[in-house]
Formats: structure tokens, C-alpha cells, sequence
């Protein structure tokens, strides 16, 4: 206590901005949280139902392909082709990206990046990989060659 009366407090906490929120993040060891509903990253919640509603509309012939789909919505045509492939996600990680429990380190960003087509590979590197390292397993992949005949 200081010859004032008051009390000062230090808080060890860091605070992450993340897509329409902050999050504080606890330092290691800091005893569980009380139960807060966050909500889930909209960005991420759009591109997932952007995914679906087009893969949809591809499979009821609505599209005969990705780039009628960017004509029609005035997109480009790559990006069309980024927000498909999030159809291939693991059940698992799309319920978790719609409940708001991903991890911190997943974003809409990384998501967009190649990522692995088996599911449990893409827990391993999704939800426990800096982007970095998705970088360079996504870039192994890419240069490993055929053993020649």
C-alpha cells in the first residue's frame, strides 16, 4: 500500500487483436478461466458458409463451374478456388471455427493457404503449426520428387 491508500495491482496478460474483437491471452501456468462464450470469427464463419453455399451451387448444376461462379459474383476467380477448398476441411475444425473454439493461431489467412486433404493431417498443421511451419510443410510437399526409375 502506498502512503496514499491505494494498491496497485500488476496484471501479467497480452492482449491479441483478432478479426472484429481482442482476446488476453493468459500467461503460462495462470490458473483455468471462468467459462466466456466468445464468439466465433466472422470472417472465418463467411468464408465457411461462402464454401458450402458454392459447392452446393456447383453440385445442383446452378454452376457448371468456379469461374461462373466468380462472373456471377463479381469476384476472382483464385479466391473462388481459396474458399472451395475450405469444403475440405475436417468436420472437427469446421464445428470448432463455428462454435469460436479455434485456436488462437488460426485465421482466415492461414486457412486460405494450402493445407493438407487428410483430416488428422490437417489438426497436426492447422491447429498446432505456426504459419511458418505450415509455410515450409505445404513447400516440402510441393518440392519432393519422384524417386527415378
Amino acid at each position: 500500500m502506498s502512503a496514499t491508500g491505494s494498491i496497485t495491482v500488476h496484471v501479467p496478460l497480452a492482449v491479441r487483436a483478432r478479426p472484429g474483437r481482442k482476446t488476453i491471452v493468459r500467461p503460462a501456468g495462470a490458473a483455468p478461466p471462468a467459462s466466456i462464450a466468445v464468439g466465433a470469427d466472422p470472417s472465418m464463419v463467411k468464408a465457411l458458409a461462402r464454401a458450402f453455399r458454392w459447392k452446393r451451387l456447383l453440385n445442383d448444376g446452378r454452376y457448371a463451374s468456379i469461374s461462373d461462379i466468380a462472373r456471377a459474383e463479381k469476384i476472382d476467380r483464385g479466391y473462388v478456388g481459396s474458399i472451395l477448398r475450405l469444403t475440405l476441411l475436417a468436420p472437427d475444425i469446421v464445428q470448432a471455427i463455428l462454435d469460436g473454439r479455434q485456436p488462437n493461431n488460426l485465421s482466415l489467412s492461414k486457412l486460405l493457404k494450402p493445407f493438407p486433404i487428410v483430416w488428422a493431417e490437417q489438426q497436426a498443421t492447422l491447429t498446432n503449426a505456426s504459419d511458418h511451419e505450415i509455410e515450409e510443410r505445404a513447400a516440402s510437399k510441393t518440392t519432393a520428387r519422384a524417386p527415378a526409375l
